[in-house]
């Protein structure tokens, strides 16, 4: 018997011998197409070659391609378990010709693969074409050999493809097996058509038309080929089965599943089983995929799926946590054909256990909400909404959650009224929003957030994407569309551009449409929705446009390498301060790093090289830098340091980084960092490069701050300090390494020269000073004045005590005209401060030389002016005073 992993094989063997190039699966999380929340079709990454926006280097690929109904338009949930086909994780076999090939060579290659590769007898199979393609039909007539009876024409949609209301479109062919008359049903297009005898396993599209929005079609340039079938059914089918459920990987599933609960695989309790199967297969490729838990967008869509399983395990009667024991069977299973699951295989048994941990605490509550509601109802009857709302609301259970557990009971519920409760939430919400002061000039994003959703922020695994533009702002105004010179503020469905949040700056980049271009200048998270600010730059952009979004790399690249060095730096602080450091603030932005600490006094240069060499450490180590979701409570319960003042909500990013040698803390024994943050980061501690050390100085009471460089901005620092060293050598003709004790000796020396110039200046202005009889007596007091030239202000203090010295007995003023301003000082010996103050002396002097009061002592005092131009001036002054 042929296993799933053998036809998945065979299938993409068949096609690589036949000048195929084998393309990996891409990840679930669309890149190029914002309408869709899953990867649900293996052309999905081929979207942009068919349409010619693209081109690689080959023509023909094939694939096996993962693919998720779960949400959207395309949504299997509640049927699965229920079924013999519907999952939410599929896989989808396909060729494809972007092109090169067309119908006369992709039928045959259907043919044989099905009737030659994989031995399906050809009086089972019957084929579908539509209506009018009467090329294909002969095709199928002439290669095959299907008479007319087995080739069935469809007039409607079901065998037209088309990829929107407009765009690249054409018919289809399908082919179809004959389970045989023992099931009822009957061949596709019949009144019986729904019934399961006839199962499609092969479709084939011909891309050949371009359909635009008036309804006209026209040939395209490229005709193409687009195909797809269904691994599960196909394996099914080859191993004797009508149902998906009964084969070899499923079968282990389901076994593991049953050995995990100590449930029998096969008896009335099957349908559990099933739903564990199939929802650990999507939840498991979600999370390797990068979807994280959580209350919107995707990851509300996983842990949907995530709860559904695990209320099927609890009716299994698990009391412990038993999705993650499951993880191991499906990689063996399937990680050889995905080596994602292997890689990721920690990270979902890690968020499964956390995930039904932290439901189980709430699922019995509301499971007996629930049998107290219903408790007498008949079958047919209908829960009230407002009961299934409190369950969503207060409990965490998803309305299809609710309903699925009705399922069995017959009881529906009432979803017009979960509906109005949910609309009352909503209103009551923004009325606070509208009366919270500042916020009520901004209700415009509040009332996008209702209408149209929170923005899904997918920049954590990538910094490009396709967006639906949900709503343009224009002058505080929501608008329908804008044009080339305006300033806007874009919201889009999605987007990998980061909001300004936790220290980190917003993102920067383009936005582009098929109409125009928006330079994005910032990114700002108000009510939930990413504002995008910019400006248009070439053409118009309107609501509803498709977008796709480039971020700024090498700015991202940096910012990132500032934010993850915060990380290492906070743990580097408390190892040399102690663990009373704790962030206080940050700024990652792209050309420099800040980060504010709790530390009451300035940090020795030894600590700062200590901190430095640390954070560099563990830069050198590259090690990897992992991220874990989980509860506020759990995180801190492991160690993980949270930003002062920040708002967490009921989940936190938990992020990890460092590699140290002995007891670490945290999600791993030897975890060197591990903080709360919601901010992007390196994948490895290397790319940060190299951490440099700016400064260090007090940044409020009893806070400091570190300010910081990174990557080539710290390396361009690092060679201008060596450049300007060189320079500074090659001035004082000495080698780098001798320039300091060669600059403390220049030092000493101008320090000798300053004071043998003071002591000249002295002997000038003595020289020239004569003798006591210079001295002429006012009113009883000896005065001397002096206006001197060059002199330093702070020389005058010595120059008045050598007067004082020489004269004995007066009152002393000098002025001195030094470096453009004026100086003034006087003096008065002891025997005269009774009759005259020296600051009265200066004050009358400083007033006439442009200057304003002065200070010291009765007996030595000194003041400043503007200019010395004044100076007989104010020596007159000085007599006057002396006079009175």
């Amino acid at each position: 018997m042929a296993s799933l992993n053998d036809i998945r094989s065979t299938f993409l063997e068949f096609f690589q011998s036949n000048d195929h190039r084998v393309v990996d699966s891409s990840p679930l999380i669309p890149r190029n197409d914002p309408t869709l929340m899953f990867v649900n079709s293996g052309m999905v990454q081929f979207k942009n070659l068919f349409t010619g926006q693209e081109t690689r280097d080959y023509q023909r690929a094939t694939t096996a391609q993962k693919c998720v109904r779960a949400g959207g338009k395309h949504n299997d949930l509640d049927n699965v378990g229920y079924t013999a086909r519907h999952h939410t994780f599929f896989e989808m076999m396909g060729n494809f010709s972007f092109g090169d090939y067309f119908k006369e060579q992709a039928i045959p290659l259907a043919w044989d693969l099905i009737t030659k590769e994989f031995g399906i007898p050809k009086e089972k199979l019957y084929v579908t074409v539509y209506h009018t393609d009467d090329e294909a039909a002969n095709i199928w007539k002439k290669y095959a050999g299907l008479p007319d009876d087995r080739i069935i024409r469809i007039a409607t949609d079901d065998n037209f493809w088309r990829m929107g209301p407009t765009g690249p479109c054409g018919p289809c062919t399908e082919i179809f097996y004959d389970h045989g008359d023992h099931i009822w049903g009957g061949p596709p297009g019949s009144p019986e058509e729904d019934g399961d005898r006839f199962i499609e396993i092969w479709n084939v599209v011909f891309m050949q038309n371009e359909q635009f929005a008036d309804g006209s079609m026209k040939p395209l340039d490229m005709q193409s080929i687009d195909t797809g079938m269904g691994l599960e059914r196909m394996a099914a089918l080859l191993q004797g089965s009508h149902d998906n459920y009964d084969t070899d990987l499923m079968r282990d599933l389901i076994e593991a599943s049953a050995h995990a609960t100590h449930v029998d695989p096969y008896g009335d309790q099957n349908v559990h089983h099933r739903v564990i199967a199939d929802h650990l297969r999507s939840t498991s490729f979600l999370i390797a995929d990068g979807v994280l838990p959580s209350n919107e967008g995707r990851g509300y869509v996983l842990r949907r799926i995530m709860r559904r399983a695990m209320r099927h395990a609890h009716l299994l009667g698990a009391k412990d946590p038993v999705m993650h024991q499951l993880v191991p069977a499906l990689v063996k299973q399937m990680g050889q054909a995905y080596p994602e699951l292997t890689q990721g295989q920690a990270l979902i048994e890690e968020t499964l256990l956390l995930e039904e941990t932290r439901f189980k605490t709430t699922l019995d509550r509301g499971l007996k909400l629930l049998d107290d509601e219903t408790a007498g109802m008949d079958k047919g009857a209908s829960l009230a909404g407002e009961t299934a709302f409190k369950l969503y609301d207060t409990y965490g259970f998803p309305l299809d959650l609710t309903q699925d557990a009705l399922r069995e009971k017959g009881i529906e519920v009432d979803t017009a009224g979960f509906d109005a409760a949910m609309d009352e939430q909503k209103a009551k919400a923004r009325a606070a929003w509208a009366g919270s002061g500042d916020a009520a000039d901004e209700t415009v994003w509040f009332d996008i957030a209702q209408d149209k959703g929170t923005t899904e922020f997918l920049g954590y695994d990538t910094e490009t994407a396709e967006g639906q533009i949900v709503a343009i702002v224009k002058n505080g105004a929501s608008v329908d569309s804008a044009a080339k010179g305006d300033t806007v503020e874009i919201v889009l469905n999605q987007t990998p551009f980061y909001a300004e949040s936790g220290g980190q700056v917003g993102d920067q980049g383009v936005l582009k449409t098929d109409n125009g271009t928006v330079e994005i200048t910032d990114t700002r998270k108000k009510a939930g929705v990413f504002v995008h600010m910019g400006k248009i730059t070439d053409g118009n952009v309107s609501a509803t446009d498709a977008a796709e979004l480039i971020v700024d790399h090498a700015r991202r690249s940096a910012i990132r390498a500032n934010h993850s060095v915060t990380h290492l730096l906070h743990e580097a602080l408390r190892g040399a301060l102690g663990d009373h450091v704790a962030q206080r603030g940050s700024l990652n932005a792209a050309d420099r790093m800040r980060f504010d600490f709790s530390h009451t006094k300035a940090m020795t240069p030894y600590q700062l090289a200590q901190v430095e060499d640390e954070v560099n450490a563990y830069i050198r180590q590259n090690a990897p830098v992992e991220t874990r979701i989980m509860t506020p409570d759990d995180a801190r319960a492991l160690g993980a340091q949270a930003l002062f003042g920040e708002k967490y909500g009921d989940e936190v990013r938990v992020v990890s980084m460092g590699i140290e040698d002995g007891s670490g803390k945290g999600m791993d024994k030897n975890t060197y960092s591990l903080e709360l943050c919601g901010g992007t980061h390196v994948a490895r501690t290397g790319q940060i490069g190299l951490f440099v050390l700016t400064g260090e100085a007090a940044s409020a009471s009893g806070v400091r701050r570190i300010e910081g460089l990174t990557g080539q901005a710290a390396l361009d620092y690092v060679r201008g300090q060596s450049q300007s060293l060189n320079q500074v050598a090659t001035t004082l003709k000495a080698q780098p390494n001798d320039i300091a004790p060669r600059v403390a000796a220049l030092l000493d020396e101008r320090k000798l020269m300053q004071n043998e110039i003071a002591e000249l200046r002295k002997a000038v202005a003595m020289v020239g000073s004569g003798d006591a009889q210079n001295a002429r007596e006012i009113n009883g007091v000896p005065f001397f004045a002096q206006v001197l030239n060059d002199v330093p202000g702070k020389d005058l203090r010595g120059l008045i005590d050598e007067h004082k010295n020489r004269l004995g007995s007066a009152a002393i003023l000098l002025i001195s005209d030094a470096g453009g301003k004026a100086a003034v000082a006087a003096g008065v010996t002891d025997d005269l401060t009774a009759k005259i103050s020296a600051v009265d002396m200066v004050k009358a002097a400083a007033g006439e030389l442009g200057g304003k009061g002065g200070g010291g002592r009765p007996d030595m005092a000194q003041a400043g002016g503007a200019s010395a131009a004044n100076a007989d001036q104010a020596v007159e002054a000085v007599e006057k005073l002396l006079e009175n």
